[in-house]
């Protein structure tokens, strides 16, 4: 018998499941760099070897007692975990969480020890079962996203950071977030259901600059842990994790591809106040408008199928770049509905040898703005040299 399962990370579920395996795998990459931290790495690190349950442990032939959310450490040793130089640099760190009581710790065997507690373990992982053998490089626990967020806004976000912020922020196979689908993206909860973010936002989200958040994503890319889908202008990036799938589900990571992920998002096209027929990078064009007081007007029009150029080109579409590429543009049915209309846009080569069909939906956000743009116009074929032709 033979079983489909679907696999789908409902967005506003307020903790996010991380496995011990992957920080640990964080903890031992050397490439990526702890400095500069904001303690989102530190903590999640304490989380990640606080006990399932009540045991015991032994240290120079003294028992101690550690509870659920507990763990005790040589100082050594979370000197190595934390990537320290100096052992009080580790005491620093532990009087900051505990400061910001996230946790509580002591000092045991001369101060050779230190035995932590997470606060709010119990309430966050209720559905563990704390019956259940701890081993300490296996297993799951939640963390919950509000914390990422407190946490990044302490201080200048390391590397480590980024990619845990990224890494809880990832959806799969959600119908509210949009590329989804295609693979697990990063999407930060902004109720838009839109996963693109520029460098000025996630600047100031990490509280370092523009060209460190470049620097960073593309040093991400490189060592495969992200794929990183950029848009030209405005528009921002899309981020996708490489091994999310495999992480999470133990199943096969997809390989995104970019040209995908750039066509089936519904990308925002506004138009500027300013803009003028003028100014718009399309050549003068030989069309008809509706003069429906629904129709969008001519300059917005060819604003808009200028830019979807754009968009095509920069993801890497051969055929952009050919003068003789042909651009046409007709509508689905001739069904009007009331809040978006929808065209098809086919991408064809004079030569035969390729073509692409895509789908664009114009929602109707602003009633300056009409969405019935080609009532009056079957179909409009764009040629590489900038003119726009009526095709009969």
């Amino acid at each position: 018998m033979k079983y489909q399962l679907e696999l789908k990370q409902i967005v506003d579920f307020p903790r996010c499941r991380i496995y011990r395996e992957f920080i640990q795998n964080l903890i031992e990459d050397k490439n990526i760099r702890t400095n500069g931290c904001s303690y989102l790495f530190y903590f999640i690190v304490l989380c990640s070897y606080a006990n399932y349950r009540t045991s015991q442990q032994r240290y120079d032939g003294i028992r101690y007692i550690v509870s659920a959310g507990e763990w005790v450490f040589r100082i050594s040793e979370l000197q190595h975990v934390f990537r320290c130089r100096f052992q009080h640099q580790v005491i620093s760190i532990l009087e900051y969480l505990e400061k910001q009581n996230y946790i509580t710790y002591s000092q045991l065997g001369r101060k050779k020890l230190i035995k932590f507690k997470i606060t709010d373990w119990k309430k966050d992982n209720t559905a563990l079962n704390y019956s259940y053998p701890c081993k300490k490089y296996e297993g799951f626990f939640f963390f919950p996203i509000a914390k990422v967020h407190e946490l990044i806004s302490m201080g200048k976000c390391s590397e480590m950071d980024i990619i845990l912020d990224l890494w809880i922020h990832a959806i799969y196979q959600d119908s509210q977030v949009q590329g989804s689908e295609v693979g697990p993206v990063v999407y930060f909860r902004d109720c838009t259901g839109n996963p693109l973010t520029n460098y000025s936002e996630l600047a100031e989200r990490w509280g370092i600059s523009k060209s460190s958040v470049s620097r960073i994503l593309n040093k991400l890319e490189d060592f495969g842990y992200i794929s990183l889908v950029a848009f030209k202008g405005n528009h921002g990036s899309v981020i996708y994790l490489e091994t999310y799938l495999s992480t999470m589900f133990n199943i096969s990571d997809v390989m995104t591809d970019k040209e995908e992920v750039a066509l089936s998002l519904n990308l925002p096209i506004k138009v500027p106040d300013d803009f003028t027929e003028e100014s718009s990078s399309v050549a003068d064009v030989d069309i008809s408008v509706s003069e429906n007081e629904d129709s969008v007007p001519e300059s917005h029009m060819k604003f808009m199928i200028g830019k979807v150029a754009e968009l095509l080109g920069t993801q890497g579409i051969p055929c952009c770049y050919c003068t003789e590429a042909q651009y046409q543009l007709s509508k689905l049915s001739d069904c009007r509905e009331e809040l978006y209309t929808s065209y098809t846009l086919k991408l064809c080569c004079p030569s035969g040898n390729s073509k692409y069909h895509f789908e664009i939906t114009i929602h109707k956000e602003d009633t300056q703005v009409p969405v019935d743009a080609f009532n009056s116009i079957p179909s409009l074929l764009l040629n590489g040299k900038g003119g726009i032709h009526h095709v009969k």
